[in-house]
């Protein structure tokens, strides 16, 4: 779901990192004692990956199982670029200390962390983490790709495939406690990281022959996770399953009777797999799930809007599910993409109207937790949808309006809000989305043209897709 950045260029193996001539001629003797001998290279890694790195974040209080809002660093954020740009981007990013950061163990940014077993490279996770603590921000960890020989790949520095297929390939059961050992060693490196998601979108957990999700090596996966995690640190919070909640036309064959409305119908292979993932996971602090608003086949019923109350639809069903653990979405989407999975089609305003009343759609559902996909470009000064202007040149890293959006909702309502009721005027009813608290309320305009609004007892215009934040 969304662009994920898998691009060949993410391998940034940091030979420059090797300090000296004498560090480097280590390094070539190593490869080439590698190459002679038949084995995978492994120059550049360290065998000691469970070493904390840096300078981790004070210890605070014991960590709750939900992080608020914020956002998925991708292929390519800020941590990198020049150096005005990406100082303001963490000068931004700390005004809003707290803003919880999402990122992967491999791919979207980061290299393959174990490429031979038992040999780390953790060079590029190291500066996210970095860029993270910087920033002030809730840091996030998704254990999600595994090395190549985890899943029939070749071991080795030079040998890691980044192409879609490989990254989105699973590892082998054989080496399911392999990859639990790497999340432990992840955790060690970074004990100020609290939070794990287990996986991604079950991605290489499509069984063909039975048409459905592997959902029994799934959650294998993911106990063997959460128990290595749990050893590292027991106040360690883990989640998934990450499932993408896919919805289809109801006339489907694999349409849900149970769970649809004008949006569509929840895929009932979705379903089943979140429900046997539920009933025999060995614990979770929260729980993760990622969709659209629109069905699979990019249908905006009945329209782009209206499509979001599925995100309160699904939100209330997975609830109900597991009894009201904490709710994540890791991705939400509202704007189809197009054959590369771009989405730029959309005016800004319009972009930013319907991605609040997604927001506003989850809220009302039951989640307190969620993170924008952040589709950062490296170069250029336009960027629809992303959170801040490329960072590679002194001017870029500048906010942009859904850097606003994510950032002042991520503010407003910060878990464990008290959410009110507002007086909407009736004729203003199928034209506005309203979340409110007792402190402020947000209003969207869902029209593409001006109008005037009465809402909670003031009347105001707003302009075509106009979000508007109130003081009460």
């Amino acid at each position: 779901m969304g662009r994920h950045g898998w691009d060949s260029d993410t391998r940034r193996w940091r030979l420059t990192a090797l300090l000296g001539v004498g560090v480097a001629a280590l390094a070539l003797a190593v490869t080439l004692f590698s190459t002679l001998s038949g084995g995978p290279s492994t120059a550049g890694t360290t065998r000691d990956g469970y070493k904390v790195h840096g300078t981790p974040a004070r210890p605070g209080a014991k960590p709750e199982p939900y992080v608020g809002w914020g956002f998925t660093h991708t292929q390519y954020s800020a941590d990198e670029g020049a150096g005005a740009a990406t100082a303001r981007v963490r000068h931004l990013l700390g005004q809003d200390a707290g803003l919880a950061q999402n990122q992967h163990i491999m791919g979207w940014g980061a290299d393959n962390p174990e490429p031979v077993r038992g040999h780390y490279d953790f060079g590029a996770l190291d500066r996210r983490v970095d860029f993270m603590r910087a920033s002030g921000g809730t840091p996030v960890i998704t254990l999600c790709c595994s090395p190549d020989w985890m899943k029939g790949g070749k071991a080795g520095v030079d040998n890691t495939n980044w192409s879609q297929a490989a990254l989105e390939t699973a590892p082998t059961p054989d080496h399911y406690q392999d990859f639990a050992d790497l999340a432990a060693t992840v955790a060690r490196r970074y004990p100020d990281v609290k939070h794990f998601i287990v996986w991604n979108e079950f991605k290489g957990f499509w069984n063909d022959a039975k048409s459905r999700w592997d959902y029994e090596g799934y959650t294998k996966l993911y106990n063997l996770v959460y128990r290595a995690l749990k050893k590292v640190d027991q106040d360690i919070m883990v989640g998934g399953p990450y499932l993408v909640m896919d919805s289809v036309d109801p006339r489907d064959q694999d349409a849900s009777t149970a769970l649809k409305g004008p949006w569509g119908a929840m895929d009932q292979r979705v379903l089943d797999a979140f429900s046997y993932w539920n009933t025999h996971k060995a614990g979770a602090d929260f729980t993760v799930v990622d969709g659209s608003s629109y069905t699979r086949d990019d249908e905006m019923l009945p329209d782009e809007f209206a499509a979001t109350d599925k995100l309160t639809a699904v939100s209330a069903w997975v609830r109900r599910q597991t009894h009201g653990l904490p709710l994540w979405w890791a991705e939400y989407y509202v704007e189809p993409g197009d054959g590369n999975d771009d989405r730029k089609g959309w005016s800004e305003q319009h972009r930013v109207a319907v991605q609040a009343t997604g927001m506003i759609a989850m809220v009302k559902g039951g989640a307190e937790s969620g993170f924008y996909w952040n589709p950062e470009e490296k170069t250029g000064t336009g960027c629809a949808g992303c959170l801040w202007t490329p960072t590679d040149g002194s001017d870029g890293g500048r906010a942009l309006p859904m850097y606003d959006l994510v950032s002042r909702f991520a503010k407003a309502f910060p878990p464990g809000t008290r959410y009110e009721t507002v007086r909407v005027a009736a004729d203003d009813v199928p034209n506005v989305r309203v979340l409110a608290d007792s402190r402020t309320v947000l209003v969207v305009n869902t029209l593409d043209r001006t109008i005037s609004a009465q809402v909670d007892g003031k009347r105001f215009d707003l302009r075509a897709y106009e979000v508007k934040w109130l003081d009460r």
